[in-house]
This record gives C-alpha cells, structure tokens and sequence, in this order.
C-alpha cells in the first residue's frame, strides 16, 4: 500500500473507499471496534500501512493514522496524535505500532 496523501481527510476517504471502513479506537485493552463492540489485542491485528501528518499551522497538531485489519476480518482506520503511549497501552501494542 504505497501511497502518499497531502492531508488526514484525503487519506481517510481513500482509505474508506478502499474497504477500511471500521473506526478503531486506542484502549487499555488494546484496539477498540466501538460500534461492533469488540476488543482486539496486538496478536489480533496487522497494521497494513500508516501516514504520518504534521499540522500546517502548528507542529503540535500532528497525527498518525493506521490502516489496520485483525484476525476476525474487521478493516478499519486507528488515528492517533502523537504521544499516545503516555496512557497505560500494554508494550505489546505499542511495539505493534511503532512505526518502521
């Protein structure tokens, strides 16, 4: 999945378009499918690819988005700003998610 994108929308609607429709979510636990309710450790999930953006205005407003599908067959989308790992995220996940 290489692709380059100019902003975090523009990626979003591609994404979408391309069947990574699911919103997944950073918990304790480890991604959250809020509207199937389902949780799903790092085990469970393979992160496709991941975009880098930096705000325009403010280096501060910065953000990842994770193209990201799990075992069970959800495809989905995690964004996240940076400085995610200050909560209490298991190792695991944040090895998962360390972008390479």
């Amino acid at each position: 999945m290489e692709r380059s994108y100019e902003t975090l929308s523009e990626a979003i609607n591609s994404l979408k378009a391309d069947g990574y429709v699911e919103d997944f979510n950073l918990c304790d636990a480890g991604v959250e499918n809020k509207h199937k309710k389902t949780i799903h450790n790092s085990d469970e999930l393979k992160v496709v690819a991941f975009y880098r953006f930096e705000g325009q205005t403010n280096p501060d407003d910065s953000s990842v988005l994770y193209v990201i599908e799990t075992t069970s067959g959800e495809k989905g989308l995690l964004i996240d700003a940076y400085g995610m790992y200050s909560g209490n995220v298991s190792q695991d996940m944040i090895d998962k998610l360390k972008m390479r």
